[in-house]
């Protein structure tokens, strides 16, 4: 029987099993397996009960439609850019970023290499070439889209060769969200409508809803793929931030930008006008950010005067050699207020000047002797007949001093008093209620503020005028009265200036000097003045009718920290949006947002060590500086003493020299003289007689 090698094979004897494990080594292995389900049981369910940061920003439900997603009751919709203008401009996407809107943008580059880009470019211009020739051939006209076409080519070719540009794949996506499907049908529109006034392309993502929604949150992800070939530069003039942006070649340091740490220098001088306003609450740096750009503003040879409330800028004007004027009831240093400027420019009249002042006054004066009207806070006036007799005494009261419409030079007038109004007043009939109310700031309590000729000058690069030693009731006057001298000055000499007002809202109480603060507001740019107004109480600011007209005449605004109470005025006022709002809310000292014309940024107020021992604030931080003053101070009078030795106390050796040097040659000079006049008396001795010898001599002869 023939056997088959194969059945051969099968009936060989099977492989050899193998061992099995000892029972105890099988034990141990399957306790190891046991305990390790335990383990990972016990970490499931103890990972069950905690949070991860997946949970905390998945949304609640996700709905997807054709048109739109719904997430978490948000109606979602994404819109992308598919081509673009010839030309685009700078921060040409500006407007849709500063919506008022809720929306994500992102924006994805995709590189491409240049000698990809080159060999494209080389076939679009063989074509173009060709085109071009081809209707040159044909007597056909010119082709002007086919001949620009050809220049832009030929232009992109050698800034890719030169390396001075770059190509790439650009996508631009905005996801926009609302309560209501029509909200954001709405919203939609108006961005598509914005994108088409510039002449660029933009569609809804319909059917590619989610592909949209995942593009813009920030994981990365471009699931829509919707790109556009572009350079360079064009994609620069794309970047959102433009306005964030606000370095330049001139102007001082204000702080660094929050945004990029970049450094925001600004000229104030080269907006529209030079105002700036500043709110802050207290504490928040606002003080502290205006002594840096004045100290900086002097470096740059600009003048500055300050009206300080409370003490604050005294040490500033002793670091820097500045005027400090204390102004009081008891001080020397008086404020007329019936001062003229001197000289104004050509083409005006001394009529007006008068005229001017006249007017001024009668705001001071219903400030310091006005009755109330009505029960509106800070409304005061006079009556009708009041008005005329106040307005008839103030011209008079010029004239007694020969300032009249008559006169063609100020130079050299001296102007009158509150005391020479006074006089006027009691020389009229029916003013005694006017003078009994005056008498109080000549003869009474208050004669030693406003009833004098003016002894204070303006000859420093920084002059700081005090009111802390000022009652309350006194200040609004007094705040009034230097306003209105320091604008005397400033149309006397035309020269570049900055007027810091501290808490403004002093002025802000009565409606005359609120009007006059505005006024000056709006006039000082012809005279090269910038008005600086700050400003705790942004509620009363802002709620006087001229508190919000100098804000809208101010290109310059520094927004720092705010409390809850004031952010929706400023948030109104300065029409930000709410993550502006926010950050204002939460920022530090000396973080908040600048304004400088149409840009603003976020800002962080930052000063050198030296700078900050000159401009700080902080109580404790200006006591140890007093502390350490006192101890230089000190130290220096020992080693003069010490130097001194059993010589004169306190005066160096070398002045001593230079004492005694002097003292001998004053007497020297002394014994020169007396020589001198005895040999002048010598010689008129001699000359008297040789005068009488020739009287002898022609008697004898005779």
């Amino acid at each position: 029987m023939a056997i088959d090698i194969g059945q051969l094979g099968q009936a060989a004897a099977p492989p050899p099993k193998k061992a099995a494990p000892p029972p105890k080594a099988a034990s141990v292995e399957q306790a190891r397996v046991a305990t390790e389900r335990i383990a990972l049981e016990e970490e499931r369910i103890y990972r069950k009960g905690v949070v991860t940061v997946r949970d905390l920003i998945s949304p609640a439900s996700f709905e997807v439609t054709p048109t739109y997603l719904r997430v978490s009751g948000l109606y979602v919709r994404t819109v992308f850019i598919i081509t673009y203008p010839r030309h685009i401009g700078l921060g040409w996407s500006s407007p849709i970023i500063n919506m008022n809107r809720t929306f994500d943008v992102a924006m994805y580059f995709y590189p491409i290499p240049a000698n990809v880009i080159l060999k494209q470019l080389q076939k679009k211009v063989g074509v173009l070439e060709a085109t071009i020739i081809g209707n040159a051939d044909k007597g056909a006209p010119r082709d002007p889209l086919a001949e620009t076409a050809l220049r832009d080519v030929e232009a992109l070719r050698d800034a890719l060769t030169q390396g001075t540009e770059h190509f790439f794949q650009f996508a631009f996506y905005i996801t926009i969200y609302a309560t209501k499907e029509e909200e954001l049908d709405r919203t939609g529109s108006e961005i598509e409508a914005m994108f088409g006034s510039k002449l660029i392309y933009s569609k809804a993502g319909y059917y590619q809803a989610e592909q949209g929604f995942n593009s813009t949150i920030p994981l990365g992800n471009d699931e829509l793929m919707i790109t556009y070939n572009m350079n360079t530069s064009p994609i620069a003039a794309s970047f959102p931030f433009i306005s964030s942006e606000l370095t330049s070649d001139n102007g001082i340091l204000y702080g660094i930008n929050r945004h990029n740490n970049s450094l925001i220098l600004f000229d104030r001088f080269s907006l529209q006008n030079a105002n700036a306003v500043v709110f802050a609450t207290s504490g928040a740096g606002k003080s502290y950010a205006i002594k840096l750009e004045i100290l900086r503003s002097l470096m740059m040879g600009v003048d500055v005067i300050v009206i300080d409330p409370e003490m604050e800028y005294k040490h500033l004007s002793d670091a820097v050699g500045g005027t400090y004027i204390s102004v009081s009831l008891a001080s020397p240093a008086k404020v007329n207020p019936f001062d003229l400027p001197r000289a104004v420019g050509e083409g005006t009249r001394v009529e007006d000047i008068i005229r001017s002042a006249v007017i001024t006054l009668k705001g001071l004066l219903r400030i310091m002797i006005g009755k109330p009207i009505g029960n509106e806070a800070g409304k005061v006036g006079f009556t009708p007949e009041e008005d005329s007799l106040l307005d008839r005494a103030l011209i008079e009261t010029y004239a007694k001093k020969d300032i009249t419409a008559d006169l063609m030079d100020l130079s050299n007038i001296e102007p009158p008093t509150m005391q020479d109004l006074q006089d006027v007043l009691e020389g009229m009939e029916g003013t005694a209620d006017l003078v009994a109310r005056l008498m109080k700031y000549t003869t009474g309590t208050f004669g030693g503020l406003l009833n004098s000729l003016t002894t204070v000058t303006m000859s420093n690069q920084l002059v700081i005028f005090s009111v802390r030693d000022l009652e309350d009731e006194l200040r609004p006057t007094a705040v009034y009265s230097i306003v209105n001298y320091i604008w005397n000055v400033v149309r006397s000499e035309r020269k570049k200036r900055i007027l810091v007002i501290d808490e403004a809202w002093w002025l802000m109480q009565y409606e005359d000097s609120a009007k006059f603060v505005f006024a000056l507001v709006k006039r000082c740019r012809k005279y090269f003045l910038g008005v600086t107004t700050i400003t705790q109480d942004v509620n009363d600011f802002l709620r006087s009718p001229y508190g919000q007209a100098i804000v809208n005449n101010s290109s310059l605004q520094l927004l720092l920290k705010q409390s809850p109470a004031a952010i929706d005025l400023v948030q109104k006022t300065f029409l930000l949006t709410d993550g502006e709002k926010y950050l204002l809310l939460e920022s530090g000292v000396g973080e908040g947002i600048f304004f400088a014309g149409q840009k603003h940024a976020a800002i962080k107020v930052v000063a050198s060590y030296t700078e900050d021992q000159i401009v700080t604030t902080n109580p404790a931080q200006l006591l140890e500086i007093e502390r350490a003053k006192k101890e230089f101070e000190a130290q220096m009078r020992g080693e003069e003493e010490k130097a001194s030795g059993g010589k004169a106390p306190g005066k160096p050796e070398t002045e001593r020299e230079i004492d005694m040097a002097i003292d001998e040659e004053v007497k020297a000079l002394d014994n020169d003289k007396a020589q001198a006049d005895a040999a002048a008396k010598l010689l008129s001795s001699e000359e008297t007689a040789k005068a009488e010898l020739e009287k002898i001599k022609s008697s004898l002869i005779s």
